[in-house]
């Protein structure tokens, strides 16, 4: 399906993402709002690593409701409120993403709305039927 696009002509990724993925003709795309680490009923990790856990959780029910799995993300766009969330952030991220790794960006932002939010992840998936 989905292939990822790293030129030799240009630095190799710094982690485990791609720098682009190529998306076939007639792909079903699904575009998810930015999920935080919040769970039904309102409870909240208090570690960036369960807040991504749950953010990644929210995710693949998203993609559920459309027949979509985390192995059909080609994007990630994912935000932390500190660089020291980053390392944490990404160990998460490479347990959820399927091979080729999505295209990603990852940012240090100042906040979210509530103080204790720590992450936040969005997505884009495709998918061939």
């Amino acid at each position: 399906m989905s292939h990822s696009l790293n030129p030799a002509g240009i630095r190799a990724p710094f982690g485990r993402y791609s720098h682009g993925i190529a998306v076939p003709p007639g792909a079903r795309l699904v575009f998810c709002s930015g999920q935080l680490g919040l769970r039904v009923g309102d409870t909240l990790p208090t570690t960036v690593e369960g807040q991504a856990e749950v953010c990644f959780q929210n995710i693949a029910a998203i993609l559920g409701e459309d027949g979509m799995s985390l192995a059909d993300i080609v994007r990630i766009n994912a935000y932390v409120t500190t660089r020291d969330h980053m390392r944490a952030y990404m160990s998460v991220r490479d347990r959820f993403v399927a091979n080729p790794p999505p295209a990603s960006t990852l940012m240090v932002v100042a906040g979210f709305t509530r103080e204790e939010f720590l992450v936040e992840v969005e997505v884009v998936a495709a998918k061939v039927d």
